[in-house]
């Protein structure tokens, strides 16, 4: 019998190649001295750090309070432009400032934020109880005001349980619309002055004119067929010497009532 002896081929160990050697370890290298260089050069140089802030369009609001509220802001968000939020900073100033109606917030590359401001323009003066607020278009009270201010219009809310907050809505628009066309119509086609205007409920307007007799308007009717109405009344069956006798002129019903004072 014939013995094979086997024949085995040596074991080579295989050398690991170094990692100084392998390009994607250098690739990842590179980028990621790239990205830190570049971030570097957007967050912590002051090449776009936000170094300018020009505000516009504001009256009655310091510019300086304006600029104090930003920088509020900027100091929890940073103060870098790609770090600014237009949204929070708009955000800021209508909560703290009610008399700002509108903000406009642009960044301007590389280091400038251009704020512009549309303040509230009043309309009327809005009082319940002892308090007093200028009231704009949109029915917002937004400033303190004084009951001996006769420059606007007063309007008188003698609906309970509303509470009255700065930059809160006062008066629906729903209501406040026909209440400023009843008011212009009567001072400009009718020429008769108002004292106040109290807003019964939902439905109902008082108007007080200056002569001391009132006129009741419903607001679930045409606020235009009732001004129709009102004009007609008052030339064919009220002569203008008899009108400081009047108590009232009821609107509210598809016929017209009025009485004289007792």
């Amino acid at each position: 019998m014939i013995l094979m002896k086997s024949y085995r081929k040596p074991y080579r160990v295989k050398k690991r190649k170094s990692i100084f050697r392998n390009r994607f370890f250098w690739l990842a290298i590179f980028i990621l001295i790239v990205v830190g260089g570049f971030l570097y050069f957007l967050f912590l140089t002051p090449f776009f750090q936000i170094k300018g802030i020009e505000i516009s369009g504001n009256q009655k609001v310091l510019t300086e309070d304006i600029q104090s509220r930003i920088q509020w802001v900027l100091s929890r968000e940073g103060n870098y432009i790609f770090l600014c939020n237009s949204n929070k900073i708009n955000q800021e100033i209508l909560h703290f400032f009610p008399e700002i109606a509108r903000v406009d917030t642009k960044i301007k590359f590389p280091d400038k934020l251009v704020v512009q401001i549309e303040e509230r323009k009043p309309v009327a003066i809005f009082f319940k109880d002892e308090d007093y607020f200028f009231l704009d278009k949109e029915g917002v009270i937004f400033g303190e005001a004084s009951s001996s201010n006769n420059t606007y219009l007063k309007i008188k809310n003698q609906t309970p349980n509303q509470s009255l907050n700065l930059g809160s809505i006062a008066i629906e628009k729903e209501i406040l619309t026909p209440i400023l066309e009843i008011e212009s119509n009567l001072k400009e086609n009718l020429k008769i002055p108002l004292r106040e205007i109290l807003i019964i409920s939902e439905e109902r307007l008082n108007i007080i004119t200056e002569e001391g007799w009132e006129i009741y308007f419903s607001l679930e009717r045409d606020i235009e067929k009732q001004l129709t109405e009102l004009r007609a009344v008052l030339e064919e069956q009220i002569p203008p010497d008899k009108r400081k006798d009047l108590e009232y002129i009821d609107l509210r019903f598809s016929r017209v009532f009025y009485r004289y004072r007792q």
